[in-house]
Order: C-alpha cells, then structure tokens, then sequence
C-alpha cells in the first residue's frame, strides 16, 4: 500500500501440448478482451462513513491514533475497501447498490466453463487521495484492468484477474482500491508426484514464512532467539507485527527493543480440521491452539501455545516464549505454558 501516493470449451484430456498451448492461446485472446470493461459500475456504500464503524476497525487492529477519534476525526486509509463492502448477506435485489457489472460475471463464467473453477486472492494495492470524514457518502465504479495469459502456479495453471476500483466520497475521488485474483485449474498431481512431495518416513513440514525487506529483521531475530519489536523513534509508539512506517505518526524511521517474552494470552482459536500433522508435536495433526498473545510491551503477536492440551488454554493464561525448531530449516516464536498457570 501507497499512503498519499498515485494494483469455452474446456482443454481435452488427451490434447496434445501443443494444442493445449494453442486452446490456452485462444482462451487468453477471448479473456483479454474484457480488459477495460467495467466490472462494477454506479456502487454506492451501504452507510456514510461513520463513527461507529471507525472505532470497531480501530479496536479490532489496536490501533489508538488520535487522528480516529474526536469532533476532527478521519477514517483510517486502509478502510478504503470497508466502505464499499455489503456485508455477508448482502440485499439479493438488483438495485442493492453493489454495482457489479455482467461483463465482469461473464469474465468470470467463461473462466468457471473452461475449467478454471477455483479461486484464490493474491494481492491488493490501494492508493489515498484524500481522507475519508464520517458523513461521506461514498460511490464507487470499477474496471477490469487486465487478465494475464495463462501462469502455472504451485496452485494450478490459471489467469490473474486485476480489476481496479475508483472510491468517492461526496462525488470527489478519494483513493483506489486494485485486487487482484488468480482463477485456476487445481494441480492434479500423479502418485509419483504425491510420493516425491512426501516421502515415506520423513516428517510433514510447516509452510515457510514469506520474508520480505519490510519484516526480514524480525526473522533475523529469531534467528537469534531474541523477539524484536519496532519502535517510533519519531513518537517512541511500538509496533507488532512489522511495518515500513508508524500507524501512530506516519514516522518511517524505527529501531528496535526486545521483546521480555512474558505475555498473556489475549484470544484463541482451537484449529480442527483439516488435520495437518506438521502442527502438532504427535504427528497427529491437532486439534491445536493458536493464541493471539499480548506481550507485556502491550503489542501483540499470534503463535502456537504449547505446554498444555488445546482445550486447557483460556483467555488470560501467562505464557512465556520459547522457540521452537519444527524442522532443520525453520525455527518460529511459540509460547509455553503450565496448566496451573
């Protein structure tokens, strides 16, 4: 994200790769040229913005800015989308204001009709304008910026989908919101295939962690078996999880203090399904707890709790943080605790 800155016929089974590349080809020329066609248009937000609204956004992200409150107060940007949002039983009559166009659910229906039934989001960018106020009615067009030829992912083969949408408030360019999504065929995979991704004997492994330059400090440090937090060293407000800039002053220098690995446990989730053996120390797969864990610094950070059975952890158990090597290459941030703690 950018603050104040300018995101059918089916393949035959027996086709050849030649003609799976020619059938693919034809595909992309008839799914690009729904490029620059609207995929919403006329949308209006359910609600102004609002006070209420804004204060529930800023407790569930603990984000205390003053900027969000008092007789001056604007939205938070990265509530840009919010406004535009139906809820989850949107009003089914055509004049609900959702705005979505046929263009892009036929875009979308070609996709479904030639195999390419699954979806998955895969990034958003978003770019402000202006601040939104409470008592902004927001409206709101958008467009299908672009559909790409066809990618082979991990997930499957498929093609990104980038629409772009144009949010105002009071008729006035706020900010625009890209997303952009991946409609793909799932990978079948062969029992050859199957069995080289898992080998017999040797343990399931977790799912890397996606380290970039904006948090590849923090890995660093627990590389180390230290846990750093940022901190402001405009306005000394500390920040968890990492980021480039203060959610408090807009400050974009920081340094770093660590962590005393005292916490409580704010809120969990006890996972079930699917049964995953890499998360459980059995092998078994769970049930397993994840905790969102208020350090004493007063930040907060999800992690495994460890220690005690998952239907033993509770809202406001203490918890200490250990590390914990799942395999030869990973080692992640856990917390401990003790059923008479």
């Amino acid at each position: 994200m950018k603050p104040g800155t300018r995101a059918g016929q089916a393949d035959a089974p027996e086709a050849t790769p030649s003609h799976r590349a020619e059938a693919s080809d034809q595909l992309y020329e008839r799914l690009s040229a729904y490029a620059g066609r609207p995929a919403a248009t006329a949308g209006t937000g359910r609600d102004p913005v609002n006070a209420p609204m804004i204060r529930h956004w800023c407790e569930a992200m603990g984000d205390t800015s003053p900027a969000y409150r008092g007789p001056d107060a604007v939205a938070p940007p990265t509530m840009l989308q919010a406004w535009t949002m139906r809820g989850l039983s949107p009003d089914p009559e055509p004049d609900d204001g959702t705005g979505r166009s046929a263009a892009y659910d036929e875009l979308l229906g070609l996709l479904d009709g030639t195999g390419y039934t699954s979806v998955v989001a895969t990034d958003c960018e978003q770019e402000y304008l202006r601040p939104l106020r409470p008592g902004d009615l927001i409206t709101f067009d958008a467009v299908i910026e672009s559909v790409s030829r066809r990618k082979t992912t991990k997930l499957g083969a498929g093609y990104f989908v980038t629409t772009r949408m144009d949010v105002r408030a009071d008729g006035e360019l706020a900010g625009t919101h890209r997303f952009r999504i991946l409609k793909y065929r799932p990978a079948q995979r062969t029992p050859v295939q199957r069995r080289a991704a898992e080998p017999a004997g040797e343990p399931p492994l977790r799912p890397r962690p996606v380290i970039n330059r904006d948090n590849a400090g923090f890995w660093d440090g627990v590389a180390e078996h230290r846990l750093l937090i940022q901190r402001c060293t405009r306005c000394a407000t500390l920040r968890f999880p990492w980021l480039p800039g203060c959610n408090a002053c807009a400050g974009q220098e920081w340094d770093t203090v660590e962590a005393s690995g005292e916490g409580t446990v704010f809120s969990h989730v006890v996972m079930h399904h699917p049964s995953f053996p890499a998360f459980d120390p059995s092998g078994e797969g769970g049930p397993y707890a994840v905790a969102l864990v208020e350090l004493a610094e007063g930040v907060r950070i999800v992690g495994n709790v460890t220690g005690v059975p998952y239907d033993k952890v509770r809202v406001g158990l203490p918890v200490r943080l250990e590390f914990l090597r799942t395999d030869p290459d990973l080692e992640l941030p856990v917390f401990w605790a003790s059923e008479g703690g």
